[in-house]
């Protein structure tokens, strides 16, 4: 799914420059279920968890006038666990449950607290099927994103679906999870005859009654997630076209759309042809080619992955990419549970900037990632959501969709090209995930398969961590050889970050020399560390990341005389200034010195001794906490038996 972001504006201080500061086909019947797999305790699971879905059939009429619906649903499901007396359905109180039949028979039921409450006729063995069928009434609710609404364009009714994360529950009985993915699904929407319902699968067929009133019949045959069944209704204009993806082989690639829009959408719609060209070569097959691929226009300010059939309010290209790459990643592997949206979002928001490296060229992909880093330093907390009850938590922005996709940039800087799709590739053709779900380790197992190296540190911090590295860089050089020179590199992660306190990174360095650049590798996994690089020719510039390939700030680029180490004594501008409860502070020493390091107020009162004593040679980090202190402008001075550095900086609580 893509929400538009809202942006921040920025004001500066001052004048002061302030730093970001944080800122051939599918068995259904054989497939790997998850909770085979998984301990149920593993994620958060909010369904029923005594039972395994196998099939949802939903057997809808949709009313306007007054705005309604009726339904008959049908839950296929699996016995878990033993000796079960009843069972739960999550459904809106807001709906009229009238009859619920077991394998055909009436039972007992109860309808409170949102959850629908059946007893058993009997005890049933474990993997032993049932069959719930629930007839039920009323005016669905409305959650998230508008779960079901009754809308209007043109002066023509639109009706739709949005049920992601836990809105299906308001207009139709489910387990609702994304843990729990159904093998199969059927949906029978029943609307005005001037009217088209679209839904996920194929259009089996089309009934007329007698009552002006046409049924849909759609069938999807792919294993499904809850969330991703859906409806939408209008007087679209249908638009078809299809996608050859074999010489001799075709799919459909359907587009319904309100009549009004269909010619200024046009062009981007034309779009999704090389798209799914582009996303089949470096993602693979597209996953429900036996069925369909499509839109259906509604009232959303976004977009929605529904599996073969997206819910489009907007129809810009790189929404269209995004919504078409959920296929992939959102539909054909799920995110386990809500906490590892990432891996749905961040995934699709990446193929954005894929679509666009592959339609257009490298600048525009260069564009994307220089428009995705700023927000994804905007990310607070850590990519894998810990506060799942709030929506606008779930699918914050700049966190889950900005920071995952910079992950994922991340991690093909690490692999090169041909082995980040590879992972890709992997990823969703692992047998225990394809068509089903997955969580953050397993994607970690995924990639290490392909790269045969361990990457535990990478996830834990850029995942479950929070925050991103900031560098300080000093360099000097030494001539060790005919056009042969030594250049000494320190790079200093400065204090603050409470998780990691450092980030721990491979890092490309381009050393620009008198005879070309060159690019060196590095691997960063100390606060402070030292590296020694031979290079051809006079260096006259070294640049960190050069390709842009980690979330980062570099604060400052130190270069000394030529010689064997740095020489000079300095003092470093503090990190962050302005700030509002801490901030950090950095200096050099050629060699060990008793040191005073002092803050002093406006008025040049002392009022904090901060380091006082011996220190050895080199660079040396403090954090300043402010806590009790009044704002405003303050100075710090260091001063040695031979020097001293005054600068300033600003507290703004």
């Amino acid at each position: 799914m893509k929400n538009f972001p809202n942006f921040l504006l920025i004001l500066l201080l001052l004048n002061i420059s302030a730093y970001s500061q944080e800122f051939d086909d599918v068995n259904c019947s054989a497939k790997s279920k998850f909770f085979k797999n998984i301990a149920l305790s593993k994620i958060n699971y909010p369904g029923d968890s005594s039972f395994d879905v196998k099939y949802y059939k939903l057997d809808l009429q949709v009313l306007l006038s007054p705005n309604l619906i009726k339904g008959d649903v049908r839950v296929s499901a699996a016995i878990l666990l033993p000796e079960l007396q009843s069972i739960y359905l999550d459904l809106n109180g807001s709906l009229n449950v009238s009859s619920v039949k077991l394998n055909n028979n009436p039972v007992s039921f109860s309808h409170a607290n949102n959850r629908l409450t059946i007893q058993l006729d009997r005890l049933y063995a474990i993997q032993e099927i049932f069959h719930v069928d629930i007839s039920y009434s009323g005016v669905p609710g409305s959650s998230g994103f508008g779960s079901f609404v009754f809308s209007q364009h043109n002066g023509q009714p639109v009706i739709w679906s949005l049920s992601e994360p836990y809105g299906s529950q308001d207009w139709w009985p489910c387990k609702d999870t994304p843990a729990d993915k159904a093998d199969s699904s059927d949906v029978l929407i029943r609307v005005p005859e001037n009217l088209i319902a679209v839904s996920n699968g194929k259009l089996i067929d089309v009934i007329q009654h007698n009552d002006q009133t046409k049924t849909y019949i759609w069938k999807n045959s792919y294993p499904i997630a809850n969330y991703l069944i859906s409806l939408a209704i209008s007087n679209y204009y249908e638009y078809k076209t299809h996608y050859n993806y074999s010489p001799t082989d075709s799919m459909p690639v359907n587009h319904y759309i309100y009549p009004e829009n269909f010619n200024s959408y046009k062009t981007n719609l034309d779009k999704t042809i090389p798209m799914l060209d582009i996303f089949s070569e470096k993602f693979g097959e597209y996953p429900f080619i036996r069925e369909k691929y499509g839109h259906a226009e509604c009232g959303f300010s976004g977009g929605m992955e529904h599996q073969t059939v997206s819910s489009m309010g907007v129809f810009g290209e790189t929404i269209i990419a995004h919504e078409l790459a959920h296929q992939w990643f959102g539909d054909k592997v799920t995110c386990a549970d809500w906490n590892s949206i990432w891996l749905n979002e961040g995934f699709a928001t990446y193929s954005e900037g894929i679509f666009l490296e592959n339609y257009y060229d490298q600048n525009r992909f260069n564009q994307f990632i220089n428009t995705k880093m700023p927000q994804a330093k905007n990310a607070t907390g850590s990519l894998y959501v810990t506060d799942i009850s709030s929506v606008s938590s779930i699918f914050n922005y700049n966190r889950s969709y900005a920071k995952g996709a910079m992950v994922l940039h991340m991690l093909r800087g690490i692999a090169g090209d041909s082995l980040f799709y590879e992972i890709l590739k992997h990823y969703h053709q692992t047998p225990h995930l394809a068509y089903n779900v997955a969580t953050t380790q397993d994607f970690q197992l995924a990639c290490e398969a392909v790269l045969m190296k361990p990457l535990s540190y990478f996830f834990q911090q850029w995942v479950f961590g929070s925050g991103y590295p900031k560098y300080n860089v000093y360099w000097s050089f030494s001539n060790i050889g005919p056009e042969l020179n030594n250049i000494t590199l320190s790079l200093t992660q400065p204090s603050g970050n409470p998780n990691p306190t450092f980030f721990t990174m491979p890092i490309q360095v381009k050393v620009t020399t008198s005879v070309g650049d060159t690019i060196l590798n590095i691997f960063n996994d100390q606060q402070i560390q030292n590296y020694n690089l031979i290079v051809r020719g006079v260096p006259t510039q070294i640049t960190i990341d050069p390709n842009n390939y980690i979330l980062k700030d570099i604060l400052v680029t130190h270069i000394e005389s030529e010689g064997n180490s740095p020489n000079t004594f300095y003092l470093e501008q503090n990190y962050p200034n302005p700030f509002n409860s801490s901030t950090n502070v950095s200096f050099f020493l050629p060699e060990a010195e008793n040191i005073n390091l002092e803050i002093f107020d406006i008025q040049g009162k002392l009022i904090r001794k901060l380091l006082e004593g011996k220190f050895e040679a080199g660079i040396h980090n403090t954090k300043i906490d402010f806590s009790g202190f009044s704002a405003g402008i303050y100075f710090y001075k260091i001063s040695t038996s031979t020097n001293f550095s005054v600068k300033k900086m600003i507290y703004i609580p």
